[in-house]
């Protein structure tokens, strides 16, 4: 009898001591992530909602770029992973040739090079007398909180009408200008530009000095790309709109679907694109032209529906204005939301993953597979410039979770 009361004492403590370890687990992650950023602000939480870790969880905070998933989330529901981009053209009795553009981040050189031959089938080899370039889909100056008049390729103007994301890539040797990419043809346009704003060496700038700079690069090097297709392009290149009555000839579908779009975007943090795809879900939704106003009505109506009416202020939709701010709770439901996409995010050691960083601001979000609780969504946003600090912490919390 004693034995048997001796065992059952025994088994009572391994069942009290099983059921304490959990939260003496949970107790070490959060000590361990206190100590490495006593005023940083982490959650973590699980599949099933539980929050894991919670460290000034509740306090607003400027996410940087890790505010494009959130822009992806919502153009995945306003516009569907499928949508395409499209590009018009139309052709008069003249022969001039008038390009509607419709906002398409993603007109690159390669899309060019699929364009052209297509385009050229419709109008026909006979040359053409002249390019009308219409951007009116967007207002003639928008701007972007946050974007600034520099040549960095960040700070890229956003164009119904624009290509290789508004910026030009190119070589400089003393006065000689040459394409950085075999896939892209010179341009006058490019060559002056360069030559007036970038130093000697391989660079890319920024078409942000004049909305019409960009529009008309994008009609030379659309230009160029006909020629390559056995069209001559005579007459001059202008801007202006497609004339009443006119039907398009072509219209260009862009070969990525928006998932493909978005995973670039979120892959190389792209802030034209995003800018891009956030004045898009305004637009589709309510009519061109595109506004910054109408894109965040509506992406205060899905963010209503979802319950996140003020934990989420969007300013833009790439995160390079410091007047974005996110709460932490509300970033890891919109990670649920989009959890059937997350491999759309750069991955690496058992995480997929969205950096932010801003000076004096470093941010980390997205998914971490660990040992005892499987997969879980983390927010980890910390002040100061120490971006390798936030990547400490999420070891933390793929080791002790």
């Amino acid at each position: 009898m004693r034995t048997d009361g001796l065992m059952r004492r025994h088994l009572f403590a391994l069942a009290c001591a099983l059921l304490l370890l959990p939260a003496q687990v949970l107790a070490g992650a959060r000590e361990k992530i206190a100590a490495l950023a006593p005023s940083g602000l982490v959650l973590v939480m699980d599949e099933k909602g539980n929050e894991l870790v919670a460290q000034n969880a509740d306090k607003p905070f400027v996410p940087a770029s890790v505010a494009k998933i959130v822009t992806a989330w919502l153009a995945l529901d306003v516009l569907g992973a499928d949508y395409r981009f499209r590009t018009r053209f139309y052709l008069d009795a003249d022969r001039v040739l008038s390009i509607r553009g419709g906002g398409d981040p993603f007109l690159i050189s390669e899309e060019l090079a699929l364009l052209a031959p297509a385009l050229v089938a419709a109008i026909g080899k006979q040359p053409l007398s002249g390019i009308v370039l219409d951007a009116s889909y967007y207002p003639a100056v928008i701007r972007i909180p946050g974007i600034e008049a520099t040549d960095e390729a960040y700070d890229a103007l956003n164009s119904a009408l624009a290509v290789n994301f508004n910026t030009i890539h190119a070589v400089r040797k003393g006065r000689t200008v040459r394409s950085a990419e075999e896939q892209t043809p010179i341009t006058p346009l490019a060559v002056s530009q360069f030559l007036a704003r970038s130093a000697q060496g391989r660079d890319r700038i920024s078409l942000t000095q004049d909305p019409t700079l960009g529009l008309l690069y994008a009609g030379e090097l659309i230009a160029a790309f006909i020629e390559r297709a056995g069209t001559s392009v005579k007459g001059k290149i202008s801007t202006g709109t497609v004339s009443a009555g006119l039907e398009p000839v072509y219209v260009h579908r862009q070969s990525r679907p928006l998932s493909q779009i978005l995973a670039g975007m979120l892959l190389d943090s792209n802030n034209y694109i995003a800018n891009q795809v956030f004045l898009e879900i305004g637009g589709h939704r309510l009519g061109g032209p595109v506004s910054l106003e109408k894109s965040l009505q509506v992406a205060n109506e899905v963010l209503a529906k979802h319950g996140l009416t003020g934990s989420i202020h969007l300013e833009e939709g790439s995160g390079i204005s410091r007047g974005n701010r996110f709460t932490a709770r509300s970033l890891v439901q919109v990670l649920h939301l989009f959890s059937p996409q997350s491999a759309l995010l750069r991955s690496g050691d058992g995480a997929h993953f969205k950096t932010g960083t801003f000076s004096g601001v470093r941010t980390l979000t997205g998914y971490a597979d660990t040992a005892k609780h499987g997969r879980v969504r983390f927010v980890i946003a910390l002040g100061g410039n120490d971006g390798a600090l936030r990547f400490r912490i999420l070891d933390a919390i793929r080791s002790e979770l």
